[in-house]
């Protein structure tokens, strides 16, 4: 893994780099999702089933694109019970951890005025799952609960089918126990198509939540404003902040959990220890000797994967926020002070067994999160995203009163006279 001294220069080059990976970069793609979703829009399920039969291989009709309680309960005899309870265990400490961020309707009331903020959860909203080699029962948790938890009234769920019109059955017993209303056999730009746009077969959504492949962004991108979307997620980061306190071993396995995503997943370590950048990169050498997908990793490693010897904390602490990665991981002597410092990342790890795979599967915390540096102004996927807020406004007429000459007065200075009158005639003799 190459070692690159901290500097200015290398930071940014670094930035750029990681930036290359970013799907709103992926311009050669528009046309043909755009020509997708027009189709989808145009010609509703034909486009849908034509599709899915040119990609996904699959004959699936307007009869068998809903997964049915039959198909439900065969995918329960597949999955290994040992599964089905750690699926469980999860969902406690995503559900608890969640509903702590549930926010109440509240009113405010004095003297003939009431104002206040009316918070309603969406009604319906679309999760896309990913099929293929690409199969994440924990994003199906991750994506559904905090819009369970924020009240939506339905989930539907689309994924695409194998050539045989299946499901892969973790996602299937993932998506029942997570509380999913309806479940699609439909993937790619096709499906999001369908989602925002409403077909003969499926329904028309709020919002489209979910990851999915360079299609699947670039179709959720080009849906905004007729749907809502969570955001235009990119490769998988980590980034490990660690100095000579940090075991060496944890941090090789830390960065390499990343790695092994895609070849476009970046993993970077920042540390002022040169000792620990050495030993980290020969612990790398040896994990890719016995990890299954050295391959991946490898690649990922060569395009995306830095050890930066930073000349002190403080400036390695600065490079943290200007990468502002998707994980971060806090492997110092004192993880809990450093936090105070960061002002840029999804989600923060902080100490030696705080491992970024603990926020995949089973603490509690969003595994949904800002990348490709988004980290700056973007947050972690949440109850928040599945609600709307109404401001609430009532004034009596003597409220009204009091101030209603200052209202006349800033509407005719923007020269709305309209707005003006419509106090002023409240008033009149």
């Amino acid at each position: 893994m190459r070692i690159l001294n901290l500097n200015k220069e290398n930071t940014n080059n670094i930035l750029e780099n990681l930036l290359k990976r970013s799907p709103t970069s992926y311009d050669s793609y528009e046309k043909d999702v755009k020509a997708i979703i027009d189709n989808v829009k145009e010609n509703g399920d034909k486009a849908l089933f034509d599709y899915t039969l040119r990609f996904d291989k699959a004959s699936i009709n307007q009869d068998n694109i809903i997964v049915t309680k039959e198909e439900l309960e065969e995918a329960y005899n597949e999955v290994d019970e040992k599964l089905i309870k750690v699926i469980r265990k999860a969902l406690v400490n995503i559900k608890s951890f969640h509903e702590k961020q549930l926010q109440n309707s509240w009113f405010d009331s004095n003297d003939g005025i009431i104002l206040g903020q009316k918070v309603t959860p969406l009604d319906k909203v679309g999760v896309y799952v990913p099929g293929g080699k690409a199969v994440y029962p924990s994003s199906v948790l991750m994506n559904v609960v905090p819009a369970k938890v924020a009240g939506v009234n339905t989930i539907y769920m689309t994924t695409p089918p194998d050539k045989d019109g299946k499901i892969c059955a973790n996602t299937l017993v993932a998506a029942h126990e997570a509380g999913v209303d309806v479940i699609y056999k439909a993937g790619g730009a096709q499906a999001v198509a369908a989602l925002a746009f409403g077909t003969e077969s499926i329904t028309k959504v709020d919002k489209i939540v979910g990851p999915g492949n360079i299609y699947v962004a670039l179709a959720k991108k080009a849906v905004f404003g007729h749907v809502s979307i969570d955001s235009i997620a990119g490769p998988s980061e980590i980034l490990v902040l660690a100095d000579e306190t940090a075991n060496p071993r944890y941090v090789a396995a830390d960065l390499l959990s990343q790695a092994e995503h895609d070849e476009l997943a970046s993993a970077i370590l920042i540390t002022n220890s040169k000792d620990l950048a050495q030993n980290v990169s020969k612990e790398i050498d040896a994990f890719l000797e016995v990890l299954s997908r050295r391959d991946i990793i490898s690649k990922s490693l060569e395009n995306y994967g830095y050890i930066l010897i930073a000349d002190n904390m403080d400036d390695a602490i600065s490079a943290v926020n200007e990468i502002a990665s998707e994980h971060l991981e806090l492997v110092v002597k004192d993880p809990f002070n450093t936090m105070t410092k960061i002002k840029n990342a999804g989600a923060i790890f902080l100490g030696e067994y705080s491992s970024e795979p603990l926020g995949d599967y089973f603490a509690g915390p969003n595994h949904v999160l800002p990348t490709n540096g988004t980290a700056k102004f973007f947050s972690a996927l949440s109850v928040d995203d599945f609600i709307k807020k109404s401001s609430i406004i009532s004034y009596s007429r003597e409220a009204l009163e009091s101030i209603h000459k200052d209202i006349e007065t800033f509407a005719q200075c923007e020269g709305l006279t309209a707005h003006a009158n419509s106090i002023k005639v409240r008033f009149e003799e």
